[in-house]
């Protein structure tokens, strides 16, 4: 089987489960960030509020709140520091500070390192260097606990209030107790078919509780993936370690996909520097726009399809693609 109709196969998931996506909030009220580009890819970033139009299910909504893309972010750079990450440290550290030099001024930015454990190295600030210490105070090994780190960070920007707000990971993607479950659903697989359709990935409660907290925030979150989480680059193919290793990056690309991010694969190390700086240029290119439901949307337990449009026909907007209100 191939890794693309794997990848495929994974992505069916999305269809079967029921909870996904799911928006327990104590208002209705829901918050994008919206990317707008030309049809030559490039980015639009001097649009006002008159020029969204938003709809939910088919019915146009009406804005309560729009940020421009010059407001500030609050955000999360979270850092994998497990094992796998202990050989190309410094590396990732120099790509990191790149990152922050690329930042608004008043950006605030929290620092968190995560293996088995999370540890935050820098509370939220805009003091460039104490930023910069506490990357350079990133260090660890150990196991990966990427779930629980996502939920940390999202538990944080809840504090922020009502601005803007992000998330850049890097890591493989691995989380050593979903890989651990993983593991257990398809140990009976013969196929890399079947130790999909069993793992499920997509389905995953962990993952569904990360995209709920972020849907209540209306933050977004860009994976960085680590070389070493590519499930072309296995050195022993099993049905079993293909499947856990496709299934890790389809989650990641949920993770990118349902919150309006971008999932980066990095192909080399050295690539790294520069993909982070292209994080910071996409958040530049961000509006932030919130409406409030009209109807009885609110709490139904539906999906709500999202579609967002720009007046100006040569442009495109972005943006997550709807949720589950409860």
């Amino acid at each position: 089987m191939t890794l693309a109709l794997l990848l495929c196969v994974c992505a069916t998931a999305r269809a079967q489960n029921t909870d996904d996506d799911v928006v327990r909030v104590e208002s209705n009220l829901v918050q994008l960030n919206v990317g707008v580009a030309d049809r030559r890819g490039q980015a639009i970033t001097n649009l006002s509020r008159d020029d969204f139009v938003i709809f939910e299910d088919g019915v146009q909504q009406k804005l309560v709140s729009f940020e421009p893309a010059s407001a500030p972010f609050s955000l999360v750079l979270l850092l994998d520091v497990s094992g796998s990450t202990s050989s190309f440290r410094s590396t990732l550290k120099q790509a990191a500070l790149r990152f922050i030099d690329a930042l608004a001024p008043e950006d605030r930015v929290m620092v968190v390192a995560f293996n088995n454990r999370t540890e935050m190295l820098t509370r939220f600030t805009v003091d460039r260097r104490k930023i910069a210490e506490g990357i350079f105070r990133a260090e660890g090994r150990g196991t990966t606990e990427l779930y629980k780190a996502l939920r940390y960070a999202l538990d944080q920007l809840a504090n922020e209030g009502k601005r803007r707000k992000a998330i850049i990971v890097l890591t493989d993607g691995l989380d050593t107790q979903m890989r651990n479950g993983d593991r257990a659903a398809a140990a009976n697989a013969t196929s890399s078919e079947e130790a999909v359709a069993a793992i499920k990935p997509e389905a995953n409660p962990t993952l569904n509780a990360v995209l709920d907290m972020a849907d209540r925030q209306g933050a977004t979150i860009y994976p960085l993936a680590l070389p070493s989480g590519d499930p072309k680059r296995l050195p022993i193919i099993t049905p079993q370690l293909t499947a856990i290793y496709a299934s890790a990056r389809v989650r990641l690309q949920r993770l990118a996909d349902r919150t309006g991010g971008r999932q980066h694969e990095i192909e080399r190390l050295e690539d790294l520097g520069r993909l982070y700086a292209e994080v910071a240029a996409d958040l530049r290119t961000l509006y932030s726009v919130a409406y409030q439901p009209a109807g009885a949307s609110a709490r139904d337990g539906r999906w709500h399809a999202i579609r967002i449009e720009v007046k100006r026909q040569d442009l495109i907007a972005r943006t997550r693609q709807g949720y589950f209100a409860r």
